[in-house]
């Protein structure tokens, strides 16, 4: 009998509750420091164009080192990895609680934080799905509710014991919590092999590795891949400023206290969210047993249903940026704020309808158009951002920066879709 066999019954949900608590810590761990944000801003003196840099460096620096997470993940002991990973962020988060300023807010939050998370994913997901094969999708399903808990409950927990002990604390008991479990983990978990990596005799367990630029190749190579790693990117980018700032526009726009901005921002979204992925979860698993392609139908239904609601938000951000500039009405009792976020709505569906083209081909004009405008929108941040008028607000040194590379990304990225955007433009204008 293999190691394999030897797991008693049951433990795999042991694991699946070791893991998800842990998944739970590292979410709560990132909204502590977006939840006390207007607290560390006034007392450390910071803009917000530092504090979104904090945010900005800590995704970047999290993005460069999860393919290494993964590629440490397949090489080297599974239970370590995790266990390894809450016990460094956590004691990061910890020192969050002793910064003084920027600097050391972007070496304990964005660089040591964000890399200790970088680790934990990758190695996580594996060892879950390693113990869970027919409740696979259960399993990830229950797992991925601990971003949701951990959110809401961190958004409640951090703004009282903001209000009550000060922004450090949050820091430090959040921290403890962490450093707890991790060694409750390292007691606990254990690595799983399955047979097929098990040494035989043929093989001797001498499995060959994967390579580090191959799996960059293929990604880059496989357009659903592709696609599908640009799609999470957009995600994130929406995600991240709606959690960084949410919590602060409640606190400072409503006059709300910490406690209840944190829990208002965020309890909704995610009580909603945390609801459907475990019916989806339930849902999948059981297709899948008679049709295993149905999970990718399953995925289909998911963005067809966000694409829905895109089409009605999508305009709606549109009519809120040109009453914005416009200088008109902002809330939705205003008729022309109505009138423009109709206007968008109708103009969309009626480009459809009276070209006589697929959405397919709207879709990637639209798209390349976006990347062609970018530019042009981020030398107009730019030159916004330094104006004199904004006084002691202006960019520093640092942000422009960032600014220069973001610009140059954005220009890599219109040079590379001005022909992807003739050509679509040609094919939807029926002239190719």
């Amino acid at each position: 009998m293999t190691g394999y066999d030897k797991v008693r019954k049951g433990y795999k949900w042991e694991v699946l509750a070791l893991l998800w608590v842990a998944y739970l810590l590292n979410q709560a761990d990132r909204q502590v420091f977006n939840v006390v944000l207007p607290l560390i801003r006034e007392d450390l003196g910071l803009s917000d164009v530092a504090i979104g840099s904090i945010a900005t460096v800590f995704n970047l620096f999290y993005a460069v080192l999860v393919p290494i997470g993964g590629l440490v993940g397949d090489r080297f002991s599974r239970k370590w990895i995790v266990t390894g990973s809450i016990l460094f962020w956590s004691v990061a988060t910890m020192f969050t609680g002793l910064c003084n300023g920027f600097v050391m807010l972007v070496l304990m939050r964005s660089v040591a934080t964000g890399g200790g998370e970088a680790f934990f994913g990758p190695a996580n997901y594996s060892l879950l799905a390693q113990y869970h094969d027919k409740t696979r999708a259960f399993a990830m399903s229950i797992h991925q509710t601990a971003y949701y808990v951990g959110i809401i409950l961190s958004g409640y927990a951090a703004g009282v014991v903001g209000e009550l002990w000060g922004w450090r604390n949050a820091f430090y008991i959040f921290g403890a919590i962490g450093v707890l479990h991790g060694i409750i983990m390292a007691g606990h978990l254990r690595d799983r092999k399955h047979p097929a990596t098990e040494p035989t005799e043929r093989g001797g367990g001498n499995e060959q590795k994967p390579r580090f630029a191959e799996g960059f190749r293929i990604v880059f190579t496989t357009p659903t891949a592709l696609i599908l790693t640009l799609s999470f990117s957009g995600l994130i980018f929406v995600l991240t400023g709606y959690l960084t700032w949410m919590p602060t526009y409640l606190y400072e726009r409503f006059d709300m206290d910490l406690a209840a901005a944190g829990f208002h921002s965020m309890f909704y979204t995610h009580l909603f969210a945390f609801v459907g992925i475990l019916i989806a979860g339930r849902i999948s698993d059981r297709i899948a047993a008679k049709h295993p392609a149905s999970r990718m139908a399953m995925q289909g239904i998911g963005l067809l249903a966000a694409g829905f609601s895109s089409a009605i938000t999508a305009p709606l951000s549109a009519a809120y940026a040109v009453n914005g500039v416009l200088g008109w009405g902002k809330t939705l009792k205003d008729l022309k704020f109505k009138i423009v976020w109709i206007i968008v709505l109708v103009a969309g569906c009626l480009m459809a309808v009276l070209l006589g083209k697929s959405p397919t081909e709207l879709i990637l004009v639209a798209q390349a158009a976006n990347a062609i405008l970018l530019p042009i929108m981020a030398f107009f941040v730019m030159y916004v951002a330094n104006g004199k008028s904004l006084g002691k607000w202006r960019n520093h040194a640092f942000a422009n920066i960032c600014g220069v590379v973001f610009i140059v990304i954005t220009l890599f990225m219109c040079y590379r879709n001005m022909s992807s955007f003739m050509t679509s433009l040609a094919a939807l204008l029926g002239l190719s």
